[in-house]
């Protein structure tokens, strides 16, 4: 842990040193005051040093995306699986209106995130050859972490924008050319990128935190996988190279399921484990959460924010009988409310006894800080509760009871006929009891972007969709022994039969729920608007197919030369 704190703070200093490379290839500023900024810092990444310090500065883009609430909003909001709780400004996500447009803040701070991000990468790149007396191994490793997070960042803007601007060259003054590149050319730039930087990357290091050749080869099935579904990219041997990265993955490093599926999401020393592949770093230090925050005409726009997930998918069960809010059970924002579907279907009830991951990814237990007697309840089956401190005040059994059983308890029941907007299951992944006080916002959780589980479901999936279902089982069967409760892991093994593309659908969202998958999942199975308009009764009404990308940023638009002409909006927006 002393070197994940290390590792942390270096990225942290190196992002102070290098904002004024952090330019904006959106704005049209004139940065042409900034220009000695400029220049010492295109001098800096030319030595040894600055190097060093530009490809740290680069990682920490990641945290602009990870746990934070735009990319949350972007790709929990508005599924299947979760829709809008009592609170939120972002409530119109999930609802598909015309709110959604180019003006929109979330996706106009992805972009510019990732866009500073590239030109960060693009930078170094550049800057690479031209170094002399840094250890030729080591530059080469470097060299292969940048071009990892460039294939990276533009495979989460071709998916959520389609054509985008394909930028390769550091970009040190401003600029309004800018044109869309097809579909086809972004992912054959992500390929040549991660492909290229296979030679190069180690395999897991003491330095915890770098990218390594399982996290490029588990991106690389990703990427694969996607682009086969992608009628603008796709190429017949897709899924076939999806399957084999995948694999790979899962056959060549020291990467295993942990035993436990909860203990994936342990907090403190558990985010580092043997199943994880590749994670955004956070740390309890409110010094080092720091995201690349400097736009194209200040290097001073430093922003602390850590992770956020602890705070969306939240219950408001601290003005219940018998709660106050606290750490343990954290602040809840009331964003993400599961569907009805994501609770009767994707955890069916009738399995919950041979599958864990019901019990262990929603919480059904409070207990009292706040001891005391009430009146004011919402489980109407008694007249008043009264507790002492660490009774039990709210349970949530999953499943309907009468309104007998639930008299005959000391607390308060919440069953599914009780569900509304600010009273919910709780997913309990990303909860951080850790955080210093009871309204701190910023966690301290590393974000699991890419784990061993999610590379076997990869691989099955890219198996099922080449007409291999058996060979595709041992993969879903893994992963579904892991989750089984002692003595039925046989009861979860699955068949040849069973192995369709319709158990996938519900299997990622089983092992993954919340994890910022969803969203990006629905669009490349090519189901997003059937499966909103079908369970998610928020945002049906007004779901397109549209929607299955986000609008370009207005901004982006209007400081291209030509503006829509040469930098056309989105359909539908």
């Amino acid at each position: 842990m002393n070197q994940h704190n290390s590792l942390i703070r270096s990225f942290t200093k190196s992002i102070l040193v290098v904002g004024a490379l952090l330019l904006s290839t959106t704005g049209c500023k004139d940065l042409l005051e900034e220009v000695p900024v400029s220049q010492v810092g295109s001098q800096y990444a030319s030595t040894p040093s600055g190097f060093e310090a530009v490809v740290k500065a680069a990682y920490s883009s990641l945290r602009e995306y990870y746990g934070r609430e735009d990319a949350m909003t972007l790709t929990v909001f508005g599924t299947d699986t979760y829709t809008m709780g009592a609170d939120g400004s972002f409530k119109f996500v999930n609802q598909y209106t015309s709110q959604i447009d180019g003006r929109l803040s979330i996706t106009n701070n992805i972009w510019n995130a990732f866009y500073k991000g590239i030109n960060t990468i693009n930078v170094a790149l550049d800057a690479a050859d031209g170094i002399s007396g840094l250890d030729a191994t080591i530059k080469k490793r470097r060299v292969a972490e940048l071009k990892f997070l460039r294939a990276h960042h533009y495979f989460i803007l071709v998916q959520m924008f389609g054509p985008v601007s394909l930028l390769t060259k550091g970009n040190l003054v401003p600029t309004k050319e800018f044109t869309r590149a097809p579909v086809k050319d972004i992912y054959t730039q992500i390929i040549a990128d991660l492909e290229s930087s296979l030679t190069d990357l180690g395999t897991p290091t003491s330095e915890y935190g770098r990218v390594t050749k399982g996290a490029a080869e588990h991106l690389l099935a990703k990427v694969y996988l996607t682009k086969g579904t992608d009628k603008d990219a796709a190429a017949a041997d897709d899924f076939n190279k999806a399957a084999t990265y995948a694999q790979n993955v899962i056959k060549n490093y020291t990467y295993k399921l942990l035993p436990d599926f909860s203990s994936v999401f342990a907090q403190g020393g558990g985010e580092i484990n043997d199943e994880v592949i590749f994670a955004t770093q956070y740390t309890s230090d409110p010094i080092t959460n720091i995201g690349s925050g400097f736009n194209s005409t200040t290097t001073s726009n430093v922003t602390i924010n850590g992770n956020q997930t602890h705070l969306y998918f939240g219950m408001e069960y601290d003005v219940q009988a018998g709660m106050q809010r606290d750490v343990l059970n954290g602040r809840p924002f009331k964003r993400f409310m599961p569907t009805t579907y994501m609770l009767n279907t994707v955890f069916d009830p009738a399995k919950r006894s041979i599958d864990s991951r019901y019990k262990k990814t929603f919480k059904d237990t409070w207990l009292s800080n706040r001891p005391g007697t009430y009146t004011n309840l919402f489980d109407t089956s008694k007249k008043s509760v009264t507790f002492a401190s660490g009774d039990t005040t709210i349970y949530i059994p999953g499943v309907e009871w009468t309104m007998e059983q639930r008299a005959a308890k000391k607390y308060q029941v919440l069953v599914p006929s009780l569900y509304r907007p600010n009273l919910f299951p709780v997913l309990q992944k990303f909860l951080d009891p850790l955080r210093p006080d009871r309204t701190y916002e910023a966690g301290s959780r590393d974000f699991i972007m890419f784990r061993l589980a999610e590379t076997h479901l990869i691989a099955a999936e890219a198996l099922i969709k080449q007409g291999k279902a058996a060979e595709a089982v041992p993969f879903i069967n893994a992963v579904r022994r892991r989750a089984a409760w002692p003595g039925k892991e046989k009861d979860m093994e699955i068949t040849a039969a069973q192995a369709t593309m319709e158990f996938i659908y519900e299997e990622r969202e089983r092992e993954l729920a919340g994890e910022m998958h969803r969203w990006f999942d629905l669009k490349r199975w090519g189901i997003l608007v059937d499966r909103v308009k079908k369970y998610n009764p928020d945002g049906a009404p007004n779901v397109k197919e549209f929607h299955n990308l986000r609008p370009i940023p207005q901004d982006q638009i209007d400081r291209t030369a030509g503006g829509p002409q040469s930098y056309p909006q989105n359909p539908g927006y």
